[in-house]
């Protein structure tokens, strides 16, 4: 009976001992080697103290070793919590002295880095050899551990599995804990809709930090396939990255749309045999339609799934694109998966009438335990009703307004909190932003508001246009209006070379709204 994620890797292991479970800058880990290491690991951190329970940074970057740190730390039943490596140091020492993290799985190539953690109580580094006045312990003395069989640790599947931290747009990033089961579910769930099989070989280009990446790092052991993390130099260069998925021979994509945007602009892929692309999958934000039409006509015989759920729940819909969208029009959000409830409530908790407009929540079995040592936030995120007596069902509040259409399909139409009020009048951002990328010379645009002493909260807008063409502030404000009411319309428009992005390369509004100057 598999109801941890370790164990998924002791099946694989039994099943496909030889067989490639992570590959990485041509080096690979098979099942059997994995499940040994991380056995080797889970009991160096039991004898450093570790116990269940506890938290056990990873602060790496791309790299076979990430596989073994994950399952090594689940398995002595502590719960991994990423960190990237990208980071301020800043951020790294809060996360570090909010989750209470004692011991920190990393690798040589942060050695600079984790020099500075020494005002924290870091007590040991496992993954390089020297960590200054921390206790070092180096990959080779991991896998000289003489044990390697399971350790003697009863970890359940409601326990803790891991805390993802989200950027947040104020305050201080927040921890999202997942378990065990939610892991579990959403592995299953995840390998079911996309007919997962041992034979697959899965492209996974986000950082572990991401909460893209545990389909890598968890759907493909559930199945026994292979995982091909991305290195770090890759993600940069398109050509090169389409190179690589062509070596690799991919048969499953994962990523944000922006990394397929940048295949389509600079992969070459005119030059590449990616026919054993059987699924192309992305999320965390739209995909402009225009460049998902050339992607689909470049791969034919992929088919194209858009994929929805914040991090609070890893996943919970999902769109397999029927065929080339011949429109601009955003993409649905598409259907509820499997073993997973929705509601549609207006601002009153009260369902929606059939076609208006709402808030999504979710219950489901990859919903997150809550978030880290926030009860305040995990009630506010939470909805509770009770249909059987003593039988509360829990639902998490997406903070997404949706709309369900007749055929059942889902669709998008902005942030609850992307709806702002200026000069008297309900602006919703994202329908502006849907309007100015629908203009034939913009290439990207990002749609924020800004605040200004006479008006209070203004709507801005950045954008950059496509290679040849040439457009103005006034000629796209004059566009918008065609569309959208006055009020509605940008007061400020920069046109630029690019758009700033965050370390997942979304876009980042709120380094946009810092930009901009006084009006």
């Amino acid at each position: 009976m598999v109801y941890t994620l370790p164990q998924m890797v002791e099946v694989a292991a039994e099943r496909f001992p030889q067989k490639d479970a992570f590959r990485c800058n041509k080096a690979a880990i098979t099942y059997g080697q994995l499940h040994q290491q991380m056995n080797q690991l889970a009991h160096l951190l039991i004898s450093l103290g570790v116990q269940r329970g506890d938290r056990i940074g990873v602060y790496m970057n791309r790299s076979l070793e990430t596989a073994v740190a994950i399952y090594g730390i689940m398995q002595a039943g502590a719960a991994f919590v990423p960190l990237d490596p990208l980071a301020p140091i800043e951020r790294i020492h809060f996360l570090l002295e909010d989750c209470g993290i004692e011991y920190l799985i990393s690798q040589a190539a942060q050695r600079r880095k984790l020099a500075h953690l020494s005002p924290t109580k870091v007590k040991g580094i496992i993954g390089v050899k020297d960590a200054g006045d921390i206790p070092a312990f180096d990959w080779e003395t991991v896998q000289q551990v003489e044990k390697t069989d399971r350790p003697p640790v009863n970890v359940m599947e409601n326990d803790l599995a891991y805390i993802m931290y989200t950027s947040g747009t104020t305050g201080n990033p927040k921890g999202i804990m997942h378990t065990h089961y939610s892991g579990m579910s959403y592995a299953k769930l995840s390998a079911s809709l996309y007919n997962l099989t041992a034979e697959d070989r899965v492209g996974n280009h986000a950082a572990l930090h991401f909460d893209i990446s545990t389909f890598g790092y968890f759907s493909a052991p559930y199945v026994g396939a292979t995982t091909i993390i991305i290195p770090d130099a890759y993600t940069k260069i398109p050509a090169s990255l389409s190179t690589l998925m062509e070596t690799e021979q991919l048969t499953l994509w994962y990523s944000v749309p922006l990394a397929l945007i940048q295949l389509v602009q600079r992969g070459v892929l005119e030059e590449r045999n990616l026919q054993s692309l059987k699924w192309i999958l992305f999320g965390g934000e739209p995909f402009p339609p225009k460049f998902l039409r050339s992607l689909m006509q470049t791969w034919p015989q992929a088919q194209f799934s858009n994929v929805y759920g914040p991090a609070e729940v890893n996943q919970c819909t999902y769109y397999h694109i029927p065929a080339i969208p011949t429109t601009d029009d955003p993409l649905p959000l598409g259907y509820i998966w499997d073993n997973t409830e929705m509601l549609i409530l207006d601002e009153q908790d009260e369902m929606v009438a059939e076609g208006e407009i709402g808030e999504l929540l979710i219950r489901s079995a990859t919903r997150m335990r809550g978030y880290w040592k926030r009860p305040d936030l995990t009630e506010k995120g939470f909805f509770i009703q009770t249909k059987v007596p003593g039988m509360p069902e829990v639902f998490y509040r997406t903070g997404d307004l949706v709309r369900l259409d007749e055929d059942g399909l889902l669709h998008f139409l902005g942030r609850k909190d992307r709806q702002i009020k200026t000069r008297g009048y309900r602006v919703e951002l994202d329908e502006v932003e849907a309007i100015l990328i629908t203009h034939e010379a913009v290439e990207e645009a990002a749609v924020f508001s800004f605040k200004n002493e006479e008006y209070g909260l203004l709507v801005g807008a950045a954008v950059t246009l496509k290679e040849g063409q040439n457009s103005d502030e006034q000629s796209l404000r004059n566009y918008i209006g065609q569309s959208l009411p006055q009020y509605a319309v940008p007061q400020h428009i920069n046109i630029t070379q690019a758009l700033p992005r965050t370390a997942a390369g979304k876009i980042n509004r709120k380094a946009l709204k810092q930009q901009v100057s006084k009006i």
